[in-house]
C-alpha cells in the first residue's frame, strides 16, 4: 500500500482528465483527414448543400448482415462518410439494416427486386468450398413524403471486384449529396428538346430525359411554327436555357436555321448530337446483314462551319470497338453471339476536362469525325476515336461481320468526335441576306457555349419488352458504357453547373490486400502474428523485473 499511495494522486488526475477528454469529444465533434487524398474531406459543394438541410431526413442503409469481406470497405466508407455528413447537420439520421433479416430469403429478394433494388450475388471460393450471397448495395433517402433511391455500385467495364469496390466509394460523396441536392432541389432552369426535323422519338431518350428532369424543367419544342411566325418561336425558344437537339434525320430550313442561329446570339446554349450517315443496326439486321451507308444533308453545314466546326462524311472504324449481337440458326436453334463491330467504337477520353474526367468507356455507333476551325471561338475537344482507328468514306456498303484481321490504314487515328466551343459566336447569317427580314438579328453572340457530338446514338436507349431501359446498359452484352454520365456532365456544364462536376470527379485511392500473397504466405504470417506478441510480452516482463529488482534490491 505504502508504494501504491504515491501515485493515487496521479492515477486519479489522469482518469479525470480521460473522463473530460470523452465529454468534449462528444459534445465538440472534429477528425483530423490525414490521408494523402482527402477522402474525409468533404467538398465545398457538400458543406453548402448540408447546410440548407432544415427538416430531417432519414438515411436507410442495407449494406449489412452477412457482407463478403472484399464488400466490407464500401460498408466502412459508406458508415464513415454518413458519420461526417451527421456531424455537420443533425438533421441527418441513418442506420444500417439487413433487408432479409427475419424475413423469408427467396421471397424478399424477389420483392426488393421488383421494387427497383437489384441484388448483388457475390460468389466466393474460400480453401476449395463455394458459397454464394446476396447483397443489397442500395441506400433510401427519406424526407417527408418525398424518397430517393441511391445506387452504392458503380459498375465498370472490365473491373475486377476491387477494382468496382474502389470506383463505387470515390463515388459514394457525389451519389449522397445528389441524392439529397434532388429532395432540396427547386428547378429553375429550363431545357427544349427539339421533336421536329425527324429527332430521335421520346421513348428513345427517354431514360437520359428522365434523369434530367429531376434537375431540370424539361420540355418538347418544334420548329414547325417558324413558318408563320418566327418572331414568337424565337421569343418561345429564348425562354430555355438549353437546347437538345438528338439525332435529326430531316433537313433544316434556311428560316429555322435562322431562328436557331439568334437563339445563339442570344446566348442559348446547343447541345449537338449529329449523324453524318444513315445507317443504322436495325437497318443491318432488317436487310440481313448488309446496308448502304449513305450521307445526310441536314444543310447545318455552313452554320456550324461559322461557329468553328465541320462534320465530315466519313464513318469512324476504329479497333479499340465493342461488340454487338447477331442471331444465328433458326426457330429453337436460334443463338445470339456477340461479334466485335469497328463501326461501334468504345471511347475513353484521355484529357483532363471537368466533362470528360474519371469517366469509363462510351460506346458510340457510326460515328464521323470533326475539324476544328480556326475562329475566335475557343474549341476544346472532348473525345477522339483511338489511335487505331480510320476514316471511311460514304456511301459505303456495310457488311455485319466479323472485321477484316488488317491494320492498313490504322496509322492515324485519334479523330474528334465530340467538341466543346466556347465564347463569342459569329452569326451564320452575317453580312448574308437574311432569310426573315422581319427577324430582329444581332451578328455576334454574348459569351456562350455549345457542344456537338458527331454521332444521334449516344443518347438512345434500349427497349425491353416495350420499356426503355437505363441508358449505357447493352443488354445483349450486360455491358454498362458511362453515355448518360457524359451527357449529364455536358448539360452541367452548358448550363454552368459545376459544382456537382466537380464532385463526381473526386479522385480516391483504396489500399487493397494481395489475396495470392496472402494464401502462399498465410503460414508464415500466421506464425509472425501469435510469437511477436509473445516475445514482446516476455521482453516487457523481463525488463520490468530487471527494473524491479534494481529499484528494491
Amino acid at each position: 500500500m505504502k508504494l501504491i499511495k504515491p501515485y493515487l494522486t496521479s492515477i486519479l488526475l489522469v482518469i479525470i482528465l480521460l473522463g473530460a477528454i470523452l465529454v468534449i469529444s462528444k459534445r465538440f465533434y472534429k477528425r483530423f483527414d490525414l490521408t494523402s487524398d482527402k477522402r474525409y474531406t468533404l467538398s465545398a459543394t457538400t458543406l453548402d448543400l448540408l447546410s440548407k438541410v432544415e427538416e430531417p431526413i432519414y438515411i436507410k442503409v442495407l449494406l449489412k448482415g452477412n457482407i463478403p469481406p472484399e464488400y466490407k470497405s464500401l460498408q466502412t466508407e459508406t458508415l464513415q462518410l454518413l458519420e461526417e455528413y451527421r456531424a455537420i447537420n443533425d438533421y441527418i439520421s441513418f442506420e444500417f439494416v439487413n433487408p432479409l433479416e427475419g424475413k423469408n430469403p427467396d421471397d424478399q429478394i424477389q420483392k426488393l427486386n421488383y421494387e427497383g433494388f437489384t441484388p448483388l450475388l457475390i460468389t466466393s471460393s474460400q480453401e476449395g468450398k463455394t458459397s454464394e450471397s446476396y447483397i443489397f448495395p442500395w441506400v433510401i433517402i427519406e424526407k417527408g413524403e418525398k424518397q430517393q433511391r441511391v445506387s452504392l455500385i458503380r459498375n465498370k467495364i472490365g473491373a475486377t471486384t476491387q477494382e468496382k469496390i474502389a470506383f463505387s466509394v470515390q463515388n459514394l460523396e457525389y451519389a449522397f449529396s445528389d441524392a439529397l441536392y434532388k429532395l432540396l432541389i427547386q428547378k429553375e432552369k429550363k431545357i427544349a428538346v427539339l421533336k421536329s426535323n425527324g429527332t430521335l422519338p421520346d421513348i428513345q431518350i427517354a431514360d437520359f430525359l428522365r434523369t434530367e428532369q429531376e434537375y431540370y424543367h424539361i420540355a418538347p419544342f418544334t420548329l414547325d411554327s417558324v413558318a408563320t411566325n418566327p418572331e414568337k418561336t424565337l421569343k418561345q425558344l429564348s425562354e430555355y436555357q438549353l437546347c437538345i437537339i438528338a439525332k435529326p434525320t430531316e433537313k433544316f430550313s434556311d428560316e429555322q436555321k435562322q431562328v436557331l442561329d439568334q437563339y445563339i446570339m442570344k446566348g442559348g446554349r446547343v447541345l449537338w448530337l449529329l449523324d453524318q450517315t444513315s445507317i443504322s443496326l436495325e437497318d443491318l439486321y432488317k436487310q440481313e446483314g448488309h446496308t448502304m451507308a449513305m450521307p445526310i444533308d441536314l444543310n447545318l453545314g455552313d452554320m456550324l462551319f461559322k461557329y468553328g466546326v465541320r462534320l465530315n462524311y466519313d464513318l469512324l472504324n476504329d479497333w479499340y470497338f465493342t461488340q454487338v449481337v447477331v442471331a444465328q440458326g433458326n426457330g429453337s436453334q436460334t443463338q445470339y453471339i456477340p461479334i466485335p463491330w469497328v463501326y461501334s467504337p468504345m471511347i475513353l477520353s484521355s484529357n483532363n476536362h471537368l466533362i470528360t474526367k474519371n469517366l469509363d468507356g462510351i460506346r458510340l455507333q457510326f460515328v464521323s469525325s470533326i475539324d476544328t476551325l480556326s475562329n475566335n471561338v475557343k474549341k476544346t475537344v472532348l473525345l477522339t476515336s483511338s489511335p487505331i482507328s480510320k476514316q471511311e468514306g460514304i456511301p459505303k456498303e456495310i457488311f455485319l461481320d466479323f472485321p477484316e484481321k488488317t491494320m492498313e490504314g490504322y496509322n492515324k487515328g485519334n479523330f474528334p468526335v465530340a467538341v466543346l466551343l466556347e465564347g463569342n459566336f459569329s452569326s451564320a447569317f452575317k453580312n448574308r441576306i437574311k432569310p426573315i427580314e422581319q427577324l430582329k438579328s444581332e451578328d455576334e453572340s454574348i459569351v456562350t457555349k455549345m457542344i456537338v457530338i458527331s454521332d444521334g446514338d449516344i443518347i438512345k436507349n434500349d427497349i425491353q419488352q416495350g420499356e426503355p431501359i437505363e441508358l449505357g446498359y447493352d443488354k445483349w452484352t450486360n455491358q454498362f458504357f458511362d453515355n448518360k454520365i457524359f451527357l449529364q456532365n455536358c448539360v452541367n456544364y452548358l448550363l454552368d453547373d459545376t459544382n456537382f462536376l466537380q464532385l463526381r470527379n473526386k479522385k480516391i485511392s483504396l489500399p487493397f490486400l494481395d489475396k495470392k500473397f496472402i494464401k502462399e504466405e498465410k503460414v508464415y504470417w500466421e506464425v509472425i502474428a501469435f510469437v511477436t506478441p509473445m516475445i514482446l510480452l516476455l521482453l516487457i516482463i523481463i525488463i520490468f523485473r530487471i527494473w524491479y529488482r534494481k529499484e528494491y534490491s
